[in-house]
């Protein structure tokens, strides 16, 4: 027999009943947001007084569009490096006002050769030797080397309050298997990576920003879409984990626009980009990202580990089942960035404005498909694991 706590499970829905009357009213405040977001700056700030060359190694992927899009707003000129192989689908026509250089990291840096910038973002930074093979090539030509690392270079995620001096992983220990070893490696590559970037612009001319879960349009990761779509259909939904198992998450733009102030203050250092503002558990996290509907739920909290580990569910982002050495990886401090200048949208604009994308031509019928009912769709399964949950 599973394990059920009756007394927490009854009171979530009893929650999520007293918030359904106010949902409704909530979905509608957020209506207006959607259509200006992807083109509007969320806050209101002076334009910096010297406009900056920006070269931007990626830049038509997740991240790259929205930081074209606010340093392109804020009076600075945008330089691209990439494969000439990926189109952006979002910020589209905005790539006319950018130089589009075409090259390879790993064996073809001609174009950038002989040019000078004030700043370069290293988005595209998959392998150490990339990073190590542009940052010796521009530490010359290049005042400021901005590095898009991640929390993952804290794996394994021990202690609750993991901070940028916190201990990072450079080596994937011997004997290391499947997604562990995947998990070791990644945070690896981006540590050493960092390490390249200060060994070659030193601390005063690096910025190490590091995000944890990235959301917003443009994701071409469908982990976190899950909840957009699926809170939106309504009905009864599956919430995975304890009320307060800790979520953390960042809208995408967030991210693009601290980068771009931090190259504007020249403020070298390391920072944790991570949301939202202040802690958050799971249940509160779905309460606020259903603000932005007005569909009726249904909440059944599955709040029993075991039986989700036998229904093969240990995450739907920014849910991580908190144990072993992912215990501590939604408990990084982000309080270094938000004394630097980090803010936040509110989650509700973001979901709707991921859901508004979602729906456009810039997703394949295919791809929204898949998610609903695909061989491994998580969203196909759900009414068969609440039927297991009983």
């Amino acid at each position: 027999m599973k394990k059920k706590s009756t007394s927490s499970r009854r009171q979530f829905l009893q929650n999520s009943l007293k918030a359904g009357a106010l949902l409704p009213f909530l979905g509608a405040a957020h209506l207006s947001l959607g259509k200006e977001s992807l083109s509007a700056d969320f806050i209101s700030e002076k334009k910096p007084l010297h406009p900056l060359k920006i070269l931007i190694l990626g830049g038509t992927s997740f991240l790259g569009p929205h930081q074209i899009a606010y340093a392109l707003g804020r009076g600075h000129s945008i330089s691209t490096f990439t494969r000439g192989k990926t189109e952006p689908t979002v910020h589209k026509k905005l790539f006319k006002k950018v130089e589009q250089l075409v090259g390879d990291r790993n064996n073809d840096l001609e174009a950038l050769k002989n040019r000078k910038w004030d700043a370069v973002i290293d988005n595209s930074g998959r392998e150490v030797k990339w990073t190590k093979d542009t940052a010796e090539l521009l530490k010359d030509h290049v005042d400021l080397y901005l590095y898009t690392s991640s929390t993952g270079v804290y794996y394994p995620y021990w202690g609750k309050d993991i901070r940028e001096d916190t201990k990072l992983v450079t080596e994937t220990p011997a004997g290391t298997e499947g997604e562990e070893k995947f998990e070791y490696d990644y945070g690896v590559m981006k540590a050493n990576s960092e390490a390249e970037v200060r060994k070659a612009f030193g601390k005063d001319r690096s910025i190490i920003v590091r995000p944890t879960y990235m959301v917003g349009p443009a994701d071409r990761l469908d982990r976190f879409i899950y909840w957009p779509v699926r809170l939106k259909r309504g009905g009864k939904v599956m919430v995975p984990g304890k009320a307060d198992d800790p979520v953390q998450y960042i809208d995408v733009r967030d991210v693009a626009e601290f980068m771009i102030r931090q190259i504007e203050q020249r403020a070298a250092g390391d920072y944790n980009a991570v949301g939202p503002a202040s802690a958050q558990g799971m249940h509160a996290f779905i309460h606020a990202a259903h603000a932005a509907f007005s569909s009726p739920l249904e909440l059944v909290a599955i709040d029993d580990y075991e039986f989700l580990k036998k229904q093969h569910v240990h995450y739907i982002v920014p849910w991580i089942m908190p144990e072993g050495k992912n215990a501590g990886s939604a408990l990084v401090s982000n309080a270094r960035a938000i004394a630097q200048g980090l803010t936040f949208r509110p989650l509700a604009r973001t979901v709707w404005d991921i859901d508004e994308w979602w729906h456009s031509d810039a997703v394949s019928e295919e791809r929204r498909q898949k998610l609903l009912a695909g061989p491994e769709a998580l969203m196909g399964r759900e009414a068969e694991i609440l039927a297991a949950w009983g």
